[in-house]
């Protein structure tokens, strides 16, 4: 009888102490295995990052330099084109290597409208449809471009629906295609497609096209 006793005690003296131990473990103290951090998707273009443009035979043509307050266009030999700074909210000022100001882009939501030197004049806007598909447009809102996404990029067309350059996107890799399907130019940079679009409209001037795309790309193209 007695030793039932002793074993009964013994059993839950080892009981008692089990629980004790496992109440002082901390309830977050989760083991993890050492992963390695997985980078986001949409991750954003971080400053220092280099959008470059080559040629189909992977020649430097021109590349966006992003700076802390805008960014730099600059040719295949890195001499600067132009300059793109923010100039107040939801503006940017784009002026040329000489600091001249050669214009305005005024973004609002789904809309980014380029100015004239003095501000006060509207050029162009490019803007956001209903049914997901763009629009380029002149200060008279005479239509010039539709852009159409489509199950391979992007196609531009004129206002006759004639199409002018296709954006086709492919293994990490952005082709601007002309009708034939010969590819003018191309990136493995990150950037949205709409803002590579921009790179298409002929109607501007590269400078023109690069804040255009740079305020486009900024606002995620919407």
């Amino acid at each position: 009888m007695k030793k039932r006793f002793l074993k009964f005690l013994v059993s839950g003296l080892l009981l008692t102490l089990i629980v004790s131990c496992n109440s002082n473990q901390s309830p977050n103290s989760v083991v993890t295995p050492n992963n390695p951090a997985v980078t986001p998707v949409a991750a954003n273009v971080e400053s220092t990052d280099k959008i470059k443009f080559k040629t189909e035979g992977g020649s430097d043509l021109f590349a966006l330099k992003q700076q802390a307050d805008g960014a730099k266009l600059v040719d295949g030999k890195n001499q600067e084109i132009a300059r793109i700074k923010v100039d107040k909210a939801n503006k940017l000022k784009l002026k040329n290597s000489q600091d001249k100001v050669l214009g305005y882009v005024v973004t609002s939501q789904g809309n980014w409208q380029l100015e004239n030197p003095d501000g006060k004049q509207i050029l162009y806007v490019l803007s956001l449809q209903g049914n997901g598909n763009y629009q380029l447009t002149d200060g008279k809102k005479k239509e010039i471009y539709q852009i159409k996404t489509n199950a391979k990029g992007l196609e531009i067309a004129s206002a006759d629906t004639k199409i002018v350059y296709q954006v086709r996107i492919k293994e990490g890799k952005i082709s601007l295609r002309n009708p034939p399907g010969k590819t003018v130019f191309s990136t493995k940079s990150n950037i949205s497609p709409i803002a590579f679009a921009c790179f298409g409209f002929d109607v501007l001037t590269r400078e023109q096209q690069a804040a255009l795309a740079y305020a486009v790309n900024s606002t995620g193209g919407q």
